[in-house]
């Protein structure tokens, strides 16, 4: 991917030219990845092995960004395609935990944007991260990247990459580790074009990370949020109530959908009582006082908790229509009450990229 020579204004160190062609090499399975751009649309890079003849033409957005005389940096977080249930928890808080900690101290003059680590063949196991723009290319931004690097003790544990440009204007990326204090480059691989996926990355992961085939499925998250979210314990005992198979009685079922703070309360009370109805809510009121709790946390855990209450208003419609109609103040997620959510639905708008939040939360 040769960018314009009046990109280059700083060239690459020696060590890293005598090195590139073996750190290249090491690189393998190459990985791809997407970036949200400042006007929402999306750029794909590739690193190392890729065959670059296919693909487009290199986007000139992209190498704005990613050259000097401005320095970027990739964080992302690793997560295995097999990852199971509680590496992914773990992988969505540490992301959470570093989209604050990006925006803080010396990383407030610095440009924050999304990015997607993937396969290129549209196996699960997408990577999420950011990338930072420092504009003064300060010591103090590389120096505060590497501390947050080396206070990550658990795994999963983020990888820093920093790109730079060599003599021939053609960018590279370097791959950095902490252990035991001491800074270690771990490979470097050049940044080359690559298409747009016909499948949008994100699409293999959403079984398992923010809609879910089943009730067992949002479960085994919550089980997993257990010992730092005390009332994923009450939310999982009130679902371990429902009956597993339900049916809807013969009087009818209304789900009133909309914004808020569009007036769905004042509408669905006026419904209730013009048809003389039971009134039910989604999330049940029986777990609405934890909204806030679990709103707050990152998107997997967030979906568990919103799914889970589907099941909850599931059974207690099955009760309440063999007597009465029922209203339902909204049913979260954009799901059915009596089947899994659909895949494709929910609230993944937009481009999809990281954003499937149920409240919008910038960056999440």
């Amino acid at each position: 991917m040769a960018f314009a020579r009046p990109l280059l204004r700083r060239p690459l160190s020696g060590q890293l030219l005598g090195r590139r062609g073996v750190c290249a090499g090491a690189m393998a399975p190459p990985r791809r990845f997407v970036l949200e751009l400042p006007d929402c649309t999306l750029a794909h890079f590739a690193l190392g092995a890729d065959d670059p003849g296919d693909a487009d033409a290199p986007d000139p957005r992209l190498a704005a960004l990613l050259g000097p005389p401005e320095r970027s940096y990739s964080l992302c977080v690793p997560v295995t395609p097999d990852a199971g249930c509680g590496a992914r928890v773990r992988a969505a808080r540490l992301h959470q935990r570093l989209l604050h900690q990006l925006r803080r101290g010396p990383f407030q003059r610095c440009q924050l944007l999304r990015l997607l680590c993937y396969c290129p063949v549209g196996q699960a196991g997408a990577q999420q991260g950011f990338l930072l723009r420092d504009p003064l290319d300060g010591p103090d931004t590389r120096q505060a990247l590497l501390e947050l690097l080396g206070a990550c003790q658990e795994a999963p544990r983020p990888h820093l990459g920093e790109f730079e440009a060599d003599p021939r204007g053609q960018l590279w990326q370097r791959l950095w580790e902490v252990q035991d204090g001491r800074r270690l480059q771990v490979g470097c691989a050049q940044v080359v074009p690559a298409p747009e996926p016909p499948l949008h990355p994100v699409v293999p992961d959403l079984p398992s990370s923010v809609v879910f085939p089943d009730r067992e499925a949002a479960r085994a998250v919550l089980e997993e949020c257990t010992s730092f979210i005390p009332e994923a314990r009450a939310v999982l005992d009130l679902v371990d109530q429902c009956p597993k198979q339900v049916q809807k009685g013969k009087f009818q079922v209304v789900a009133i959908e909309g914004l808020d703070a569009t007036g769905k309360t004042t509408v669905t009370q006026s419904v209730a009582d013009s048809l003389k109805a039971v009134l039910l809510k989604s999330p049940p009121s029986c777990i609405g006082q934890w909204r806030k709790i679990f709103d707050d946390e990152p998107t997997i855990i967030r979906r568990a908790f919103y799914s889970l209450g589907n099941y909850i208003v599931a059974s207690e419609i099955a009760k309440e229509s063999a007597k009465s109609p029922v209203i339902v103040d909204r049913s979260q997620l954009g799901g059915t009450l009596y089947r899994p959510l659909h895949p494709l639905g929910g609230e993944v708008c937009g481009t999809g990229l990281l954003e499937s939040s149920h409240s919008s939360q910038d960056l999440e």
